[in-house]
């Protein structure tokens, strides 16, 4: 059942970018908050949320620089606009008159070399422009020309300026199950395919899909007004599926079947080879296509220590499958693998029946749990004791006064005596009357 949250909060890669605005680390932002740095990371990547106060000091310190980067962008698209009028103006009047007018305008003087034009469109419209979930990993078609180059020093080249096509606007007349149906239908082959490669067990992948979109439905009000959804599902999913605890299930002890393909076996098990963190960076920068900052958010990371990771897995790979040394052929490869298994996709319908069940039942179980520590606690209080009884003091001897003495253990010979009395007759005139010898 979906839950109201308190104070709105931009997204988690919004929420980076606005404390990089600042220039504020991350132990800077946690001082004024009252948290460790640990916290702060976990906000910003859409693993924890802040709660009561703590969430209004940090939407605080967060809207405080956005208020201005807003002014600033309002300010360049104002100047945008009226470069563009008058330029059109100018032109409109040289058409009409046979000698072209003096160029004059403050505005359309050309910059000195020290100054940048105001026309250059600024980073924060070019991340506006980005659409809210990134190309899936089952695209043949993808352009891989984000794909790291490794540079002479062995590091990772920044990644060029990608050109990607904004979504449409959700309709005003969606429901919310309907926006949630559509996520789940656009969002849940490419989420299953990239579990399965990073587990190599179906079952799992299936299960990390669908308890991610339960959480993500249970959560709706916060990931309807996020900037990438799917990429809240997909964080979701990863740690699910790369959760160490599921080494301890029965279920999961014993290995899955591997590929048909000799091919997709030996690329899979190369891939599961590689340590849990560098499986997850290869699979979010050569699979589903982010780049490198976002990559780095994603795993809570560094931006150097991802793209050291990501060179190693490269390396790991090239050394063991020398055909799959380009990035381009990695990543085609990487959904090739996806796309050969036949993997169960979750339905959305049920996916919202199961959180909502869940919800009730962990509800439930809590009222269960509250109840009977509330009884327990009334039936600890009934039978307490209501004054205080202090302890009874040890027992002494007293020196002067004899012992209490009682009657002793018979003899055998009283005990004979004693048998015999009682065998004899009580009354009559046997019992006194004398016998001669």
């Amino acid at each position: 059942m979906p839950q109201s949250p308190a104070t709105p909060l931009p997204s988690p890669k919004e929420r980076r970018r606005l404390r990089e605005a600042k220039s504020l680390s991350h132990a800077d932002l946690a001082a004024r908050i009252g948290v460790t740095s640990e916290t702060v990371r976990s906000w910003e990547t859409g693993r924890s949320a802040p709660r009561g106060r703590k969430r209004e000091t940090y939407a605080k310190l967060l809207t405080a620089n956005a208020g201005a980067n807003a002014n600033q962008e309002e300010r360049t698209t104002t100047t945008t606009t009226t470069r563009t009028s008058t330029t059109a103006v100018d032109r409109a009047a040289t058409e009409a008159s046979p000698t072209p007018p003096a160029r004059t305008h403050p505005l359309r003087t050309k910059p000195t070399p020290g100054t940048r034009s105001t026309s250059r469109p600024q980073p924060a419209a070019k991340r506006a422009a980005k659409p809210l979930t990134p190309a899936p990993m089952t695209s043949p078609a993808h352009a891989h020309a984000h794909a790291p180059a490794s540079a002479a020093n062995g590091h990772i080249r920044p990644l060029p300026v990608r050109v990607t096509r904004p979504q449409a606007a959700r309709p005003p007349d969606q429901t919310p199950a309907q926006a949630f149906d559509a996520l789940c239908a656009h969002c849940a082959p490419g989420l299953v395919r990239q579990t399965y490669l990073l587990t190599g067990r179906r079952g799992l992948a299936h299960e990390s899909v669908e308890r991610a979109f339960q959480l993500a439905w249970q959560r709706w009000p916060e990931v309807a007004v996020d900037r990438d959804p799917a990429g809240w599902v997909r964080a979701a999913a990863y740690e699910y599926a790369m959760s160490p605890w599921h080494r301890f299930r029965p279920s999961l002890r014993h290995p899955d079947a591997p590929p048909a393909q000799p091919a997709d076996r030996a690329f899979l098990d190369v891939l599961l080879s590689l340590p849990p963190a560098q499986r997850r960076a290869l699979m979010l920068y050569d699979g589903v296509g982010l780049d490198l900052p976002e990559t780095a958010a994603e795993t809570e990371a560094s931006t150097p220590a991802t793209a050291n990771r990501l060179l190693n897995a490269r390396e790991t790979i090239a050394e063991r499958l020398p055909d799959l040394a380009d990035p381009e052929a990695l990543h085609r490869r990487l959904a090739e693998v996806g796309k050969a298994e036949k993997l169960r996709l979750p339905k959305a319908d049920r996916v919202r029946t199961g959180s909502e069940y869940r919800a009730r039942f962990w509800t439930r179980a809590a009222i269960a749990f509250t109840a009977l520590i509330i009884g327990a606690t009334a039936l600890t209080l009934r039978n307490a004791p209501t004054h205080y009884e202090p302890p009874q003091a040890p027992g002494r001897a007293i020196s002067g006064v004899p012992p209490r003495m009682g009657p002793g253990p018979l003899t055998y010979e009283d005990t004979t005596l004693r048998e015999k009395l009682r065998a004899e007759l009580p009354n009559g005139q046997d019992r006194l009357a004398p016998q001669a010898r």
